[in-house]
């Protein structure tokens, strides 16, 4: 058995999230990535915006695909507004928040 040192984050899943799923959470190895074209001692960084495609492609067959194209992150506790500066470099907890609806 071939062993990897891809980086991996750990994925919260909520409400319809989990419910597609059939997960609350999961341990997702990052692809390898190229490094950026300028020399730096951080690993190379996974975007927040490809994450989506990454989870729909792990669970075929069910509807997370169209949750998370309604759905919002959190990355470490913390709320992204703009999914485009968020770049996973390995260990962070990203939540899956799904849209809610009130009254």
């Amino acid at each position: 058995m071939t062993s990897t040192n891809y980086p991996e984050i750990t994925v919260l899943y909520f409400a319809a999230a989990s419910t597609a799923t059939g997960l609350t959470t999961e341990r997702v190895s990052l692809p390898d990535t190229h490094p950026s074209p300028t020399p730096s001692s951080n690993p190379p960084a996974f975007p927040l915006t490809s994450l989506a495609d990454l989870l729909a492609a792990r669970h075929p067959r069910t509807a997370l695909a169209e949750v998370l194209a309604h759905s919002s992150w959190a990355v470490d506790e913390e709320m992204v507004d703009d999914p485009c500066t968020v770049f996973l470099r390995g260990g962070e907890e990203v939540a899956v928040i799904c849209p809610v609806s009130g009254g």
